[in-house]
């Protein structure tokens, strides 16, 4: 049944209304990614700030200490995956998960999964997985530091006891032209490469810093501080690949209501000339058959 001109109007008036949603919340996302990369860039100076209280320690260390003496194998690896549990993300969720899958795939060793984010974890499988408390996923910058201190307080709970001693984040960052890609970054234990590196490197002053406190306390609570922020730059980058993911939805969902527009509007036009010629071929067809009487 073909469409009636009201009909055809009322459906282009549905996609102008909707095309300056997509437009309202292409410009939040867009908001949004500015904001959570602005706050990484805010984290460079405290991290070369705490790099340098780590070469400072690591320097009077004659011996690498760790604060937790394991007495057994630790029972497990624990896993931190940011997922999202906002719409609108595309396969933001589905293309983490099958990243996690297979790189968990290949570290042999029972894992317990620490999912941010109720939608990522049904799609984490694979074997030898326990699952730990699920955190809800920050929805804001200021909503960041408190879930990282529930999770780093978990799993400093666990090194106490010996049962962990590897970490692995997995998370999605952004790259250019809106874009992200799945990653997995090791945190614990911290590379003991670069610990080296960081005790050998030259202190960029004249005078030689002096630690007062025992050292190996003092490198625990700098790590500690390392993981924080480590954590803290990879949720910004999860929300700003979030958004950016969802700004690539919306520009597609733009561009679609861009080709139903012009097609409806061909459409109407089409109609409203048919009709104007329907009417214009009756008057015409009227005057003929007045003219045929009257002669």
């Amino acid at each position: 049944m073909a469409e009636s001109i009201p009909v055809i109007q009322r459906k282009i008036d549905s996609a102008t209304d909707l095309k300056s949603v997509v437009r309202t919340m292409k410009a939040m996302a867009a908001a949004n990614i500015s904001q959570y990369e602005q706050a990484v860039l805010a984290l460079d100076d405290y991290y070369m700030t705490l790099e340098l209280a780590l070469t400072a320690t690591l320097k009077q260390q004659t011996t690498q200490q760790h604060r937790y003496q394991r007495q057994k194998t630790p029972q497990f690896i624990g896993v931190i995956v940011l997922g999202s549990d906002q719409g609108l993300v595309g396969q933001f969720n589905d293309q983490l998960a099958e990243f996690t899958n297979s790189a968990l795939a290949k570290i042999n060793g029972k894992k317990r999964i620490w999912a941010v984010g109720e939608r990522i974890r049904p799609l984490l499988t694979g074997d030898s997985l326990q699952f730990g408390q699920t955190f809800a996923l920050p929805d804001s910058i200021h909503a960041i530091s408190p879930f990282i201190s529930a999770m780093l307080s978990e799993i400093q709970t666990l090194q106490e006891t010996g049962a962990l001693e590897h970490v692995y984040l997995f998370n999605n960052t952004p790259i250019a032209n809106a874009r992200y890609r799945c990653q997995m970054q090791p945190l614990l234990p911290l590379d003991k490469q670069w610990q080296q590196q960081l005790a050998t490197k030259p202190w960029p002053g004249r005078c030689l810093p002096q630690l007062l406190n025992d050292p190996s306390l003092t490198v625990a609570k700098l790590q500690s501080e390392f993981l924080f922020i480590s954590l803290f730059r990879a949720c910004a980058h999860s929300l700003a690949s979030e958004n950016a993911s969802r700004l690539l939805g919306m520009q597609r969902a733009e561009k679609n209501i861009d080709e139903l527009q012009t097609e409806l509007k061909q459409h109407f036009h089409h109609l409203r000339q048919s009709g104007i010629d329907n009417e214009l071929f009756d008057l015409i067809g009227g005057f003929e058959a007045l003219h045929t009487e009257r002669n």
